[in-house]
């Protein structure tokens, strides 16, 4: 053979025998990594899952990691339990919440209603719930959102439907939340809906654009200065009353005090008195002339007086001399 037949000579490649046995391992390696691929799987923190076995219900499990029938048998369906998600009526907004109104699309077929003084509104609302129910949230309603939106819309209008505008826009809000959301869970339990209304929360409630808005911004500007009259009022009233009380109460001591001494001096007055009477009883003669020189002794003793005495006929004046030192005119 010569050297250009060794060169060119094509080299024969060793071929792997399939037995039988061979492709029975590899088809069960593959089994057995198909099966551990579908027998576990992961729940989050904020999830729940329900596992169906043959398409029928079988169990909820929480976060963590499961195991479950391989190869379909079992299949498990998780749910975001622990998010409170929010759906807006009125408006759609590109908010990542949902409840952002900056450049918020309008749908008014969702929020003009018609109130109970029969005019005409424009309601703004979100609703936010959480699903507490994986089961029931899966396999009782077919279309969940329509639905929410239906029965939220359905309490809505007839909870405006029964007020006044004036209510609505003003001191109701509050009201009308509590109320929806008691309704919407009522409704949504019934329906076996497994979700809990966290809250629900009125936006901008308006009246139909043109001279009718104009009319209620008056009212609301009316209203609003009304609001600071009576607030200036309270607070002049918070600091008027305490000082009028206040010098009331004043008034009322003094004269309480200057009754309690009028009273203590009248009867000391009687029991001078008393004392005077008891003495004169028993020696009139004495006590008078005693009383006489108490009274004289009073009037010559006063200060500056000035004393005259007249003789019996009334012929002449008799200068007397002041018992204080001082030389009497006559």
């Amino acid at each position: 053979m010569s050297d250009e037949e060794k060169v060119y000579k094509p080299v024969r490649r060793a071929r792997i025998p399939f037995t039988p046995k061979i492709v029975i391992v590899v088809l069960v390696i593959l089994f057995l990594v198909a099966a551990a691929a579908s027998s576990f799987f992961v729940v989050d923190q904020r999830e729940q899952a329900v596992v169906l076995r043959f398409g029928k219900y079988d169990r909820t499990v929480g976060p963590g990691l499961h195991a479950r029938l391989p190869f379909g048998l079992e299949r498990s369906h998780t749910v975001a339990t622990q998010l409170v998600q929010t759906l807006t009526f009125g408006y759609r907004s590109t908010d990542t919440t949902g409840t952002g109104l900056a450049g918020a699309r309008s749908y008014d077929d969702e929020s003009v209603m018609l109130t109970g003084d029969l005019n005409i509104v424009d309601v703004e609302w979100i609703v936010q719930y959480r699903i507490n129910d994986p089961y029931k949230w899966l396999f009782s309603v077919e279309e969940k959102e329509k639905t929410i939106r239906d029965i939220s819309q359905s309490v809505m209008n007839a909870l405006v439907g029964d007020l006044p505008i004036l209510s609505v826009m003003t001191d109701l809000r509050t009201q009308i939340e509590v109320e929806a959301q008691q309704q919407m869970q009522a409704i949504f339990d019934g329906y076996d809906f497994g979700i809990e209304v966290v809250t629900v929360k009125l936006q901008n409630i308006v009246p139909p654009e043109g001279a009718v808005q104009d009319a209620f911004e008056d009212v609301n500007k009316a209203i609003q200065d009304m609001n600071k009259s009576i607030n200036e009022g309270k607070e002049y009233y918070n600091t008027a009353i305490p000082e009028a009380q206040g010098e009331a109460t004043r008034i009322v001591l003094e004269a309480e005090g200057y009754a309690a001494q009028r009273v203590n001096q009248a009867k000391g007055d009687v029991a001078v008195f008393d004392s005077m009477r008891a003495s004169y009883e028993a020696s009139p003669e004495v006590t008078a002339t005693r009383l006489h020189l108490e009274a004289m002794e009073e009037v010559l003793s006063s200060e500056g007086g000035s004393i005259t005495l007249v003789d019996p006929a009334l012929d002449n004046f008799l200068p007397v001399r002041n018992l204080g030192g001082a030389k009497s005119r006559t």
